[in-house]
């Protein structure tokens, strides 16, 4: 019976874990492929407050995840500070790139909603002032607008 109770709690808490792509080229073949919206996230995962609120408040919200699971492909740009999070060259060079192109005045977070060419349909600067419902289903109808 305890058995079957973690296995159950374990199911549970990664039906709702959202995947992020790594790779922007392949967000946008998927997003092609599954007709979807890419969200993409700059952050600062280990030194920027709002960020880590935004990943933990939003992102990381069973509401959340359950909408972009079904609607989005997931790219977050992350710009870590500490030694320990470091990301590969590639990673580095594709973010800055990213950043270049979309986030120019290096804000965070700075999140956007990308067609599946890369074109940007919606951004947001800073948090969020909504909570992970309100800010899910802005989103969702972002992506029914899109289809």
């Amino acid at each position: 019976m305890k058995k079957l109770l973690i296995i159950s709690i374990c199911f549970a808490a990664m039906s709702f874990t959202t995947t992020w792509q790594p790779d922007f080229e392949k967000a946008k073949q998927i997003a092609k492929e599954k007709h979807q919206l890419i969200l993409l996230n700059f952050s600062g995962s280990d030194w920027c407050g709002p960020c880590m609120r935004m990943r933990k408040e939003i992102f990381e919200s069973d509401l959340f995840s359950k909408m972009a699971d079904s609607t989005l492909v997931m790219v977050n740009a992350d710009f870590p500070r500490n030694k320990k999070n470091q990301l590969t060259k590639q990673i580095k060079k594709q973010n800055e790139a990213l950043a270049d192109k979309y986030d120019p005045e290096g804000k965070f977070p700075f999140t956007l909603v990308l067609d599946a060419t890369g074109k940007a349909l919606r951004s947001w600067d800073g948090l969020p002032k909504e909570n992970a419902a309100a800010f899910a289903k802005e989103i969702k109808n972002i992506c029914d607008a899109n289809k």
